[in-house]
């Protein structure tokens, strides 16, 4: 169903990114990685997805801290593409302090890589989706758009503010075609949230399956993690014919965390 559109999915090498780039292009769209890792593990997922699914990936390492890289990649996919049809916000970074404690240097880096950057990739894509008639974006917010935990403040406030910049766009452009929306993930069981486990354990005294249901699960009623292939899914459905309706939307998928 997107067969022969171009999705471009910042912070995609890894964890949710990836899963929503293998997604698309299952379903037949081209794909603009980018993110950081290691040259030869990004340019074996380009191989991989490429090869199982015979679209065309390409990959872009911007940092998304900055403006400048963010407009030179989205110049380059635009050149090689014509357009970028399905644009996936997802690149994000967190750091937990008191309000009163927290780094300068972190709360500039979280609002520019996690809300900045998504203004810069948006105002960008628009011009080409409007001349096509055709487009869309999806956030990957967090359930963090939607309520707040302490000693996230520059976290909580860059998804709060990603809600409020999905809302605003979808209005601009609600007659051209094009739809805005923000997917709201809980916790998921990324590599990143894995490796965090078993230190937690140590540090706490306690059994990592009570790390997992006691602390990272603790706001999710469900007691299970959030899949990275469910919130591709949920994504590539945003993306879809059938989603042509539904824009401005703040969505969550968090096992119902936001229900309290």
């Amino acid at each position: 169903m997107l067969v022969g559109k171009t999705a471009l999915i910042t912070g995609s090498t890894s964890g949710i990114g990836l899963g929503i780039a293998r997604e698309f292009a299952a379903r037949g769209a081209h794909i603009v990685l980018n993110g950081f890792g290691d040259a030869a593990q990004i340019a074996q997922i380009k191989r991989e997805i490429a090869d199982a699914h015979g679209v065309q990936v390409i990959y872009d390492g911007a940092d998304m801290s900055r403006a400048d890289a963010i407009e030179s990649m989205m110049a380059r996919a635009l050149g090689e593409f014509g357009a970028i049809d399905l644009l996936i916000n997802n690149a994000g970074i967190q750091h937990v302090a008191p309000v009163d404690e927290f780094p300068l240097d972190k709360w500039n880096a979280i609002l520019a890589i996690n809300l900045s950057a998504a203004f810069h990739t948006t105002r960008l894509a628009l011009p080409a989706m409007k001349k096509k008639g055709f487009g869309r974006v999806v956030n990957v917010a967090s359930a963090h758009a939607l309520v707040a935990s302490p000693f996230k403040s520059a976290y909580v406030a860059a998804k709060h503010g990603i809600a409020g910049l999905t809302k605003t766009v979808a209005l601009e452009v609600a007659e051209a075609g094009i739809t805005v929306n923000a997917v709201c993930p809980g916790y998921v069981l990324t590599p990143l949230v894995e490796r965090q486990i078993p230190d937690t354990a140590r540090s706490r005294g306690i059994s990592e399956a009570a790390v997992v249901r006691d602390v990272l699960l603790a706001a999710q009623p469900t007691k299970q993690f959030v899949t990275v292939e469910q919130v591709a899914a949920f994504t590539a459905f945003l993306c879809s014919a059938a989603a042509a309706s539904i824009t401005g939307a703040v969505l969550p998928i968090e096992g119902g965390w936001t229900a309290h």
